[in-house]
């Protein structure tokens, strides 16, 4: 199937499964948001980061030593605890899709699917970051080719949770040889509708930023992600 096909089944499903998809996603959206307001708000790391955000406005040198003298150990233990369960709280949300699309009855407990295997989705995120990162070294092209032949990893973990860490990885690297391109583009599809949710969340006053439209990009995404998935999958069997 093509990206627009795979799109096309995705809205089906949202539409026969609304209003509950739309409301599961709220739950996701709220969760993500409170973690990364924490991450900037807690005592500690909210002096720092504003402090970075007045030296960027102000076209002033970065200065380590003052970014570092606003930052208080226990906000920085708290902002780290809450960057590791971030990734968990999204392969969550990802079960939920996958099992919706292969219309396995997702709910809302989905979203806590990855905590049952908290350490290999921590492992698994630092492992492609870092290799991702090294392959940025050379030059931007690289990195982003990386960050594409690991995609399928957590998918894989959520498939077979028995599986080890490097041997998700190798799969993915596996399920996605001379396909990159393909999900590179289908990426690219939903460039608009990023760029909308970016764009409401500038424009309306709020307290905290809230992504009002991913409430229908994230499952529509989610959804086309879970199917592209099972398509590789399909083309690996065959």
């Amino acid at each position: 199937m093509s990206g627009s096909e795979l799109k096309a089944d995705a809205r089906k499903l949202m539409m026969e499964n609304a209003p509950k998809i739309f409301i599961i996603c709220i739950i996701y959206l709220i969760i993500s948001t409170v973690i990364s307001e924490l991450e900037f708000r807690l005592p500690g790391t909210s002096d720092a980061y504003s402090q970075f955000l007045q030296q960027i406005s102000a076209g002033e040198p970065l200065s380590t030593g003052l970014l570092c003298s606003d930052l208080k150990p226990p906000g920085v233990a708290l902002a780290a605890l809450l960057w590791l369960i971030r990734p968990v709280i999204e392969v969550g949300y990802m079960s939920y899709c996958l099992k919706m699309k292969r219309k396995l009855g997702g709910n809302y407990k989905d979203i806590l699917d990855g905590f049952l295997f908290f350490a290999k989705i921590i492992l698994i995120s630092i492992i492609t970051t870092v290799l991702t990162l090294l392959w940025s070294i050379l030059l931007i092209f690289p990195g982003i080719i990386a960050s594409y032949r690991y995609r399928q990893a957590f998918y894989i973990l959520l498939d077979s949770p028995e599986k080890g860490v490097l041997q998700c990885i190798r799969e993915s690297k596996t399920l996605m040889a001379g396909k990159k391109l393909d999900l590179f583009l289908l990426d690219l599809s939903f460039l608009g509708w990023m760029l909308l949710d970016y764009i409401v969340m500038l424009v309306i006053p709020a307290p905290f930023s809230f992504p009002i439209i991913s409430i229908y990009l994230a499952p529509y995404r989610g959804l086309t992600c879970a199917a592209y998935y099972d398509q590789l999958l399909n083309r690996l069997v065959v």
